[in-house]
């Protein structure tokens, strides 16, 4: 099909952000943009029991979270059940690549999050891409599997 719709792997998202008024903006943002937000927490615990009754196709997660929690466990969690998480926090965790496919920095713009999206859809698929400003991409895709 020359003018299909291209293949998008990453449709449903969990979004895990402490901060309420980027939690909105996140899931209003991505929400226009076509993807179907399991839910948006700011809870560890809320956030680890999502991820065992939903489908979730990734994790938005800030690596800071209420009550000292961390988006680290969550994604280490994410990891063994085989769901990718990309960070995007201001506060950069030296061992992400060993546990997410990305870190966003913020602060970005809603241009800048949509794009991360989709440049760890397409990653995720095994395609080249080239990341946008304060996007970071770690792990190929054969080192997921």
């Amino acid at each position: 099909m020359l003018f299909g719709k291209r293949k998008q792997i990453v449709k449903r998202i969990l979004i895990v952000e402490d901060e309420p008024l980027t939690a909105f903006d996140n899931e209003n943002f991505l929400g226009e943009a076509g993807y179907h937000i399991v839910a948006t927490v700011d809870d560890l615990d809320e956030a680890l029991e999502i991820l065992e009754r939903e489908e979730v196709h990734l994790i938005l997660s800030d690596v800071r979270l209420r009550k000292q929690q961390t988006g680290i466990h969550l994604a280490k969690a994410a990891k063994v059940k085989g769901v990718p998480t990309l960070f995007a926090t201001g506060n950069p965790y030296p061992g992400a690549a060993d546990i997410a496919v990305g870190c966003l920095t913020k602060p970005y713009t809603e241009r800048q999050l949509t794009r991360a999206i989709q440049c760890v859809d397409k990653h995720l698929q095994g395609q080249t891409v080239k990341p946008p400003k304060g996007l970071e991409l770690f792990i190929a895709v054969s080192e997921q599997e």
